[in-house]
């Protein structure tokens, strides 16, 4: 991002996050990842916590920073350049924080936010089950209170951290009644790791590997009710407000695709064909303009989204809908741009580019697809356009005969013109 749109405190953050990536993690570390061979990144995320760098939106009382989340998206597009898996790490707790901040208990902000924003303790959000995927409210994993706790049964998959997380933020059905609103029908709860939650599978992926990503078992967990996050049944309410920071965190990682086009631009400047550097040739050279415009519309409408939410902006999740769904589309293209622009090369191991298009692929599936966000835009649209209270200039008054402008008939009064009780 452009340093003069940033606060100070802001300015600094990225700062720090770029000596962070460029001095802390090493080519092999990154390896390891790639190749399994580390399940979780848990010293990354203790390096993080030592620099405060981990929550950096929450009060300095629990371990953040106090600022805002426009510096937050700023060290992401700086921490996004290592790819999905430590970047998810890396904004773990802005997601589970978000949950913990809002709606915890000042104890449960003692037990888990502050140790958790100091590296000592890890979590994961357990939201998708086999048959859900985007039908979030169609949970089915199950906790039912007795007394002073609830007993916890189901499963729970694609959850980064599975493998390495000491405690989960679970999304379980409480409410039954079939005659309950959907919005009324799930709880939140803090499951911590230990007898009954099982780790049963760790899925092979395509890219953004070495996060732990597995699936989750949940048998007969006994969870003290204080563990509640919000009220009973009070579930849709916690998960609303945590799409804010899943997808709007989701765009800022994605905004690290500079590290790939910078490294083709870098390529095209030494790599020579015909007699000259590829950079000289129109082909590649307008492939590169066409990506560093998207990734700056990508950042433009990005870092709009976070301000948005600040200034706890009315529009604000139609706004971070089009940041996620145009800064995850705009990396896939600008992936590969980059490897179009390094040819057979970019296709092997021998760089990162085809490790970078593997993790970029994810981020138009996670934390709702591309056609989730069109579902979202559309809705907040309409919304806004039909609203009686919209304001502004009505283009239909401009058009050329005005007064024969074409009705819109509704089923009863197509029927009503054929009846011949209106005049077609």
């Amino acid at each position: 991002m452009y340093d003069f749109l940033l606060s100070p405190e802001a300015r600094e953050v990225k700062k720090e996050a770029r000596r962070f990536v460029r001095e802390e993690i090493t080519g092999d570390f990154l390896r390891k990842m790639d190749k399994d061979e580390i399940t979780y990144p848990k010293e990354f995320v203790e390096k993080l916590a030592e620099r405060k760098l981990l929550g950096i939106r929450f009060p300095e009382k629990y371990g953040g920073r106090g600022l805002n989340w426009v510096a937050e998206v700023a060290a992401i597009e700086e921490i996004g350049c290592l790819g999905m898996a430590l970047g998810c790490a890396f904004v773990m707790p802005s997601i589970v924080g978000e949950a913990l901040d809002k709606f915890g208990t000042e104890e449960q902000k003692e037990k888990y936010l502050k140790p958790y924003l100091a590296g000592k303790r890890v979590a994961a959000e357990a939201l998708t089950e086999p048959r859900g995927g985007s039908d979030f409210f169609g949970a089915m994993t199950r906790a039912e209170l007795h007394g002073d706790h609830f007993i916890l049964n189901g499963q729970k998959r694609f959850v980064v951290g599975a493998q390495g997380a000491d405690f989960f933020l679970v999304y379980c059905l409480t409410n039954s009644d079939p005659a309950a609103h959907k919005y009324n029908r799930l709880s939140l709860l803090i499951v911590d790791r230990g007898p009954g939650v099982e780790t049963e599978y760790l899925y092979g992926l395509m890219g953004c590997r070495g996060g732990g990503t597995g699936r989750l078992v949940f048998r007969d967990v006994k969870v003290p009710k204080e563990n509640l996050v919000g009220e009973l049944h009070g579930g849709a309410l916690c998960f609303h407000q945590m799409m804010i920071p899943e997808r709007l965190t989701s765009a800022g990682g994605c905004l690290g695709v500079w590290g790939a086009l910078d490294l083709a631009v870098r390529y095209s400047n030494r790599r020579r064909a015909f007699g000259k550097e590829i950079r000289k040739y129109q082909a590649v050279s307008f492939r590169v303009a066409d990506a560093i415009t998207q990734l700056d519309a990508a950042r433009g409408l990005t870092y709009i989204a976070a301000r948005a939410v600040d200034e706890n902006y009315p529009r604000m999740r139609r706004l971070v809908s089009e940041a996620k769904r145009c800064a995850t589309e705009s990396a896939w293209n600008i992936v590969n741009s980059a490897m179009q622009i390094m040819g057979g090369i970019g296709y092997t191991d021998v760089y990162p580019i085809e490790r970078a298009v593997r993790d970029t692929r994810l981020g138009m599936i996670w934390t709702g697809t591309s056609e989730i966000m069109n579902l979202m835009i559309q809705h907040e649209y309409y919304n806004e356009i039909l609203d009686p209270s919209y304001d502004r200039r009505l283009m239909e008054d401009d058009a050329t005969n005005p007064d024969v402008t074409e009705r819109c008939f509704t089923d009863e009064d197509m029927a009503a013109v054929f009846e011949g009780k209106i005049d077609n």
